[in-house]
C-alpha cells in the first residue's frame, strides 16, 4: 500500500507551476473521437484519469501517443466497440465517451462511471439532451445504451446546470442535422476549452461560456492541435496552501480571472493575493480571521475547493461556516481533520470550522481527490509526520505532487507499506 508521509511545520516559499486542467482534459480526449484525422492536445497533466483515457481509446482502435504532456491521437480508425465494464469504471468523467461515441457512430454502450464517490452523480440531464437529439437511451445491466438512426438538432433545457451534461450536449450535437441550443448551460472556462478545441475542429458554436450555447451541425469534424487551459482547482489548492504556510509562493501558469471567486474569500479571511499576467503571489499571512463561503456553480466558488479551503479555517480567528450546495456528502474529510486536531463539524449540508487550532500529526484516509488535497495541507501544518492513505485518490487529479511540494520545501515522501502490518499498529493505537 502505497502513502504519503509529510513531517509537518516546514514553511513554503518558492514558484510552483500548475498543471493543464483535469476537468478540461476528461472532456477533450474524448472530444477527438469526432475527428476525421489525428488531435493534438498540449499541456495535458500527467494523472492517473489522462492514462485511463488513453488506454479507453486505444481499445476501440484509436492510436494514442502520450509524451511530455502531449497527447497525440489518430481516431480514423476506431470503431464503435460497446464499453460496458473495465476502464470506463475507474473514473467519473468516462460518461463524455457517450456523447462523443454516439456524435461519431449514431450508438454507444458505455459502463456506468466511477471515480470519486461524492453521493449520488446523476446524469439524466445528459440522457435528456441525448434523447431530444434523436437518441434511444436504455439502462442495461449497469451499461448505457444509446441508439439512434439520425441525430436532429434541438432545443434542450437543463433542469439543473450541470458542466458533464452541457459538454456531452455539445459532443453530441456538434454533427447534428440542423441547430442545436443548450439553456442554461454551465458557464465553466472547461467548457469554453472544450468548444474552443470543436471550432477548431471544424465545429460551429457560439455563446460558450454564457447560459445559451448554439451549435449548427456539421459534416464532418477534422484534426487540429489544441493547448488546454491551466487547471484551476490545482491553482487554488494552492493558493490555498500557500496562505496556510507560505512564507511568499508564487503559482505560475494561472489565469487570475479564473481564480476571482477564491481570491475574494482569501482577500475576506485578510490574505494578500497578488495578481500578475499569468501568476499569483501570496506573501506570508498572519491574522486569519473567520468567515462563511457557499460554494456555487461557477463563476461561484468552486465545490472542488471546500475542502481544501475548510483546513485553512483551522488557522482563523472565530467560527467558519462553509456549505456545499453542490455535493452534500463532501464532508468526509472533516472527520480526518478532527483526528488531527481540528474543531469541526457537519450539519446538514454545512461544516462549521472554529480556529486557531494546531494541527497535529495521524494517520488519515483521503475518501476522494479533493479530500486527500485537504489532507495534504493538513499534513504540511501539522506537527509531526502524518501519513495519508488511499494516496490514489489525490493522483487522479494532482501530477507530480510530491516534487512540486519539496521544490517549495515541503517534507514529503511517498512510501509503501504493508497494510497488514499497519492495520496491526492502527488497533494498538485504537486500544490505547
Amino acid at each position: 500500500m502505497d502513502v504519503y508521509k509529510i513531517k509537518g511545520g516546514n514553511r513554503l516559499s518558492g514558484t510552483i507551476k500548475v498543471n493543464g486542467a483535469k476537468n478540461s482534459a476528461v472532456a477533450l480526449i474524448p472530444a477527438s473521437i469526432l475527428a476525421n484525422s489525428p488531435v493534438s492536445i498540449e499541456g495535458l497533466p500527467g494523472i492517473s484519469d489522462a492514462w485511463t483515457l488513453k488506454s479507453i481509446l486505444e481499445e476501440i482502435g484509436g492510436e494514442v501517443t502520450f509524451e511530455d504532456g502531449t497527447m497525440t491521437i489518430d481516431p480514423t480508425t476506431m470503431v464503435d466497440m460497446p464499453l460496458p465494464n473495465g476502464n470506463v469504471k475507474k473514473l467519473r468523467a468516462s460518461y463524455y465517451m457517450m456523447g462523443a461515441m454516439l456524435g461519431r457512430f449514431k450508438h454507444a454502450a458505455i459502463g456506468l462511471p466511477g471515480g470519486c464517490f461524492l453521493g449520488p452523480r446523476p446524469i439524466d440531464q445528459h440522457i435528456k439532451g441525448f434523447e431530444a437529439l434523436g437518441a434511444k437511451v436504455t439502462n442495461e445491466q449497469g451499461a448505457i445504451y444509446l441508439r439512434a438512426d439520425e441525430l436532429r438538432g434541438a432545443k434542450i433545457y437543463l433542469d439543473v446546470v450541470s458542466v458533464g451534461a452541457t459538454i456531452n450536449i455539445m459532443l453530441a450535437a456538434v454533427m447534428a442535422k440542423g441547430q442545436t441550443t443548450i439553456e442554461n448551460a454551465a458557464k465553466e472556462p472547461e467548457i469554453i476549452d472544450v468548444a474552443t478545441l470543436l471550432t477548431n475542429m471544424g465545429a460551429k458554436i457560439k455563446g460558450a461560456g454564457t447560459d445559451v450555447i448554439r451549435i449548427d451541425g456539421v459534416e464532418e469534424l477534422h484534426g487540429t492541435n489544441h493547448t488546454i487551459i491551466p487547471d484551476r482547482i490545482e491553482a487554488g489548492t494552492f493558493m490555498i496552501m500557500a496562505a496556510a504556510i507560505g512564507d511568499g509562493v508564487t503559482i505560475d501558469n494561472v489565469i487570475p480571472f479564473h481564480m476571482e471567486a477564491l481570491t475574494a474569500k482569501l482577500r475576506e479571511m485578510g490574505v494578500d493575493v497578488q495578481e500578475g499576467e499569468e501568476s499569483i503571489f501570496i506573501p506570508k499571512s498572519t491574522d486569519l480571521h473567520a468567515i462563511d463561503v457557499k460554494t456555487l456553480v461557477y463563476p461561484g466558488f468552486p465545490t472542488d475547493l471546500q475542502q481544501p479551503f475548510s483546513v485553512l479555517m483551522t488557522q482563523a480567528q472565530g467560527s467558519s461556516m462553509i456549505t456545499d450546495t453542490i455535493y452534500s456528502a463532501r464532508f468526509k474529510h472533516i472527520d480526518e481533520l478532527r483526528r488531527m486536531n481540528a474543531s469541526g463539524r457537519v450539519e446538514g449540508r454545512a461544516a462549521i470550522v472554529t480556529g486557531p487550532t494546531p494541527l497535529t500529526s495521524a494517520t488519515v484516509v483521503a475518501s476522494d481527490l479533493r479530500a486527500g488535497a485537504a489532507l495534504v495541507i493538513a499534513g504540511l501544518l501539522a506537527e509531526g509526520e502524518t501519513e495519508i492513505r488511499e494516496i490514489y485518490h489525490i493522483e487522479r487529479g494532482y501530477s507530480s505532487i510530491i516534487e512540486k511540494l519539496q521544490g517549495l520545501g515541503a517534507d514529503i515522501r511517498r512510501e509503501t507499506i504493508d497494510p497488514v502490518t499497519s492495520m496491526k499498529s492502527d488497533l494498538s493505537q485504537d486500544a490505547n
